[in-house]
């Protein structure tokens, strides 16, 4: 579960717990507002946790060794 998927079925939850007020005969919305809010918070902390090891990278840097080469050309008479 990303982190988008988390904070919908979050929103999701606290809409159906705190927005509506529609009652449902053998199915109350608060109760499933309050799940889908804690798997939410849930799979966002399982999220973070797992993509946090992944995210950190270690950056080594070798010396490079520069070779300088000269070149003597003759200038072409007349380019002066």
């Amino acid at each position: 579960m990303g982190i988008g998927a988390s904070l919908f079925l979050i929103a999701l939850g606290a809409i159906l717990t705190f927005a509506l007020d529609v009652s449902i005969s053998g199915l109350d919305l608060d109760v499933v507002g309050w799940i889908l809010m804690v798997v939410g918070v849930v799979g966002m902390v399982l999220t973070l946790t797992i993509w946090s090891g992944r995210r950190r990278s270690v950056v080594t840097t070798t010396p490079v060794e520069r070779q300088v080469i000269e070149e003597n050309r003759p200038v072409p008479p007349g380019t002066l």
